[in-house]
């Protein structure tokens, strides 16, 4: 299968949720320490024979952390850039008219960014500055701040069925659930004894969220019954950098770690590690599974690489 090489270290990689061919991925010069970023659209070609093909590519003076795609429009995209700033970008619109929006508001790094699945106007940002902040489109400003995490909030994620839902995962060792009609987190997690890295949704069961760890573990929560977790996935030999669950199968899942390698785990087995992938040669920071095909994934890392596979082959095979 193809593999797209950037200039920078990848960080993030994401599907787009209306055409089956195309991604977008996040990077950032020099390993995110200090440097410029690049945010890449990428397009497969039908031909699994063919490279890779960049549709456009905008550059940021800060690196580019992480990315999300509009769930309204097809041409929007959200990216959380080092500086503290949030950027929408149109693929509709020339690139000098690019980005379209830069909010400045976070205060330190914006680690992660997730549009809500649901009601489809809005997304959040969660930043190093131990904030998650809602936005929406038409606004010039945040619509709200949360704060009560006590350090870097490395990731936040909507709740995939209810539309004022979402998680966030922290340093201080705890994952908060939110309701943004209440005034503050719904349900605090002690999950991990370290840092958590990121979490997300079960998309077939909307009680079920995983958390990773730079424990090296990911946790499986039924948060109706969180005294303890439902399952452990150890098999990842150093910090576990982001974990997904399936759009097509219940029980399967995805992570990557500073191990260098991708993971596919059904956390309803004795079992659980399903294939473990070492396509890479640094840390596998970002990976995806693709809503629109079945078992497509992808993953990028800090060798500049980004890879696009289907489930059960080998990503390096040509």
């Amino acid at each position: 299968m193809p593999v797209f090489k950037a200039p920078f270290n990848g960080y993030s990689v994401k599907f787009s949720p209306f055409y089956e061919n195309r991604l977008a991925v996040a990077t950032a010069q020099n390993f995110g320490i200090l440097g410029n970023g690049r945010l890449h659209v990428l397009d497969l070609s039908p031909d699994p024979n063919l490279p890779i093909s960049e549709l456009v590519a905008y550059d940021t003076a800060d690196g580019v952390y992480d990315v999300a795609w509009s769930e309204s429009h097809d041409s929007i995209l959200v990216a959380a850039v080092a500086d503290g700033s949030v950027k929408l970008y149109d693929l509709a619109l020339p690139p000098t008219s690019n980005p379209i929006r830069s909010f400045h508001e976070h205060t330190r790094e914006v680690h992660s960014a997730d549009y809500n699945p649901v009601r489809r106007d809005s997304f959040i940002t969660s930043s190093w500055d131990d904030t998650v902040k809602l936005w929406t489109l038409d606004r010039p400003t945040s619509v709200r701040t949360f704060k009560e995490h006590a350090y870097c909030v490395y990731s936040a994620v909507w709740n995939p069925r209810h539309a004022d839902v979402f998680a966030s995962a922290s340093g201080d060792c705890t994952l908060r659930i939110w309701d943004v009609r209440e005034p503050g987190s719904t349900m605090i997690l002690p999950g991990h004894e370290f840092e958590i890295l990121a979490c997300d949704w079960n998309k077939y069961d909307d009680c079920i969220i995983a958390t990773a760890s730079v424990d090296k573990s990911i946790k499986v929560w039924d948060v109706r019954n969180y005294r303890v977790p439902i399952t452990v996935l150890n098999g990842h030999g150093y910090a576990v950098r982001k974990v997904k669950f399936s759009p097509h199968v219940r029980n399967l899942m995805v992570s990557c770690s500073y191990d260098m390698t991708v993971c596919v785990w059904d956390f309803m087995v004795e079992d659980a590690l399903v294939s473990r992938y070492d396509h890479h040669t640094e840390f596998a920071v970002g990976v995806d599974m693709s809503v629109l095909v079945e078992g497509l994934m992808a993953s990028t890392g800090w060798d500049e690489l980004v890879y696009v596979w289907q489930h059960g082959t080998d990503p390096r095979a040509p």
